[in-house]
């Protein structure tokens, strides 16, 4: 059963990372520079949602514990996310109905933390975990909300930019109190700021920490102020693919115990998705003015 509960979820990432850097590829080659990682923001997203979707209908009566007790049919709710989470997939996956899933998509997570999170939070406000959880689900709605603002049919939103504003708090917030947290806490592994400690084997791991601090709170900071917010965001979305990369694959790999070989896939996931979050968010901004662009403009003028 154990195994169950690992192999699905990590088959299905794995196949939609592959899909979906399959379905990209022309993006990437015309891209230019850092605006290959942006081409793979929705890659990022679907890869680690078809993860969490496959956990849900694999191990859908451990998850059901999540589900506020109030609602009814709380089996019923879990299998449902996970259908929900790959549909989710599939679509950003082949750039297929983005609108409508980048929607459904935000609203979900946002109703994560209404319905979920902020019920624990409020038992639990001195614990920087509930607050860590809540507003990581909370940025992943802004990335969503982002991608939607992009979509600009008209019966989708009036002014689809709003949703793009929407996204901007959604994630500049988080991404200030996780900078935050990397420099009160820094024994504790970087990117998002959860309960897993760095390793030992990691080389200089303070220094990492408040790196990783410092680019996350500046970052947060540019894009609420919206003072070169697409770089911002761009750099944010860097720094978690080469955590995903070097730290979280890595600490995956060589675990042993079975047990916590789950964890290791949620937190490669989790990474991943806050990275793609971003990155939805990075392409979604204007591009800032070249510095070499305007004295041209003001040769020209004169």
């Amino acid at each position: 059963m154990a195994s169950r509960f690992v192999s699905w979820p990590s088959v299905a990432g794995v196949v939609f990372l592959g899909i979906g850097l399959f379905v990209v590829r022309r993006n990437l080659l015309l891209a230019r520079g850092w605006d290959k990682l942006l081409a793979l923001g929705c890659v990022f997203v679907a890869a680690p949602l078809a993860v969490f979707g496959a956990e849900h209908l694999s191990a859908a009566h451990a998850l059901m514990q999540l589900v506020p007790a109030w609602m009814p049919v709380r089996l019923f709710w879990a299998y449902f996310v996970g259908v929900a989470l790959l549909a989710a997939a599939v679509s950003l996956t082949l750039r297929k109905q983005l609108r409508l899933s980048a929607t459904l998509l935000a609203i979900m997570f946002f109703l994560f933390v209404v319905l979920i999170h902020l019920p624990n939070l409020a038992q639990h406000l001195r614990d920087r975990i509930y607050w860590a959880v809540a507003l990581r689900d909370l940025a992943f709605a802004g990335g969503a909300s982002a991608l939607a603002g992009t979509q600009k049919q008209d019966w989708l939103i009036h002014r689809p930019e709003r949703l793009i504003t929407i996204g901007k708090m959604c994630i500049g917030l988080p991404l200030i109190f996780f900078g935050i947290e990397h420099f009160l806490h820094p024994e504790f592994a970087p990117g998002v700021p959860l309960e897993k400690l760095t390793p030992a084997w990691v080389p200089f791991p303070l220094a990492w920490a408040y790196l990783s601090g410092a680019i996350l709170f500046a970052s947060g900071l540019a894009i609420i102020l919206n003072e070169y917010a697409r770089k911002a965001a761009t750099s944010v979305g860097m720094l978690m693919t080469l955590l995903t990369l070097f730290l979280y694959l890595p600490i995956l790999v060589m675990t042993t115990d079975a047990a916590q070989i789950m964890v290791g896939v949620n937190y490669v996931a989790d990474t991943l998705l806050f990275g793609g979050a971003v990155l939805l968010l990075a392409e979604a901004l204007p591009r800032e003015r070249s510095a070499k662009s305007e004295p041209v403009a003001s040769r020209s003028a004169s």
